[in-house]
């Protein structure tokens, strides 16, 4: 129904002082924030594991993750719960910002000036309303060997 080529559903949430957004196909449910249980030996953007509906759900700090400083969960955080690939993974973030809709053009390619890290996770920066929104690709927040781990 007059989708143009690439036009594809976003959701925007705010990590810090920065926002990202994620393919909202990826995204199963948002919920508050549920204290998690720790895990030994786990990366420490690793927050622990939450109980969701009998499965095992591992939070994974997406500021920490990005390189940026570790959240303070607190009841206003929010847990995005992705699918990737076989695995579902809880994202603790500040907040939910906004559902986009973006076509391929808009989304502009990451300055090559970004740090490694983060260039493993911008696929690319959306200009929305004056900011800069980076599209991040969930496939690298995990690497494989702790998605089977997991």
């Amino acid at each position: 129904m007059g989708h143009e080529a690439g036009n594809r559903e976003l959701i925007a949430f705010r990590v810090g002082r920065q926002e990202f957004c994620i393919n909202v196909m990826m995204v199963r449910e948002i919920r508050g924030w549920t204290g998690a249980t720790e895990l030994p030996r786990t990366p420490r953007y690793v927050k622990g594991v939450i109980n969701l509906r009998g499965a095992v759900l591992p939070i994974v700090d997406l500021a920490q993750r990005l390189g940026l400083p570790g959240t303070e969960p607190t009841a206003r955080n929010v847990i995005i719960v992705v699918q990737i690939g076989h695995q579902q993974i809880g994202l603790l973030v500040d907040a939910v910002s906004d559902i986009l809709a973006a076509s391929d053009a808009e989304i502009q390619v990451a300055p090559d000036l970004a740090s490694d890290l983060v260039k493993n996770f911008v696929k690319g920066l959306l200009p929305v309303e004056g900011r800069m929104i980076s599209l991040i690709a969930l496939d690298n927040v995990l690497p494989a060997s702790e998605l089977e781990a997991a």
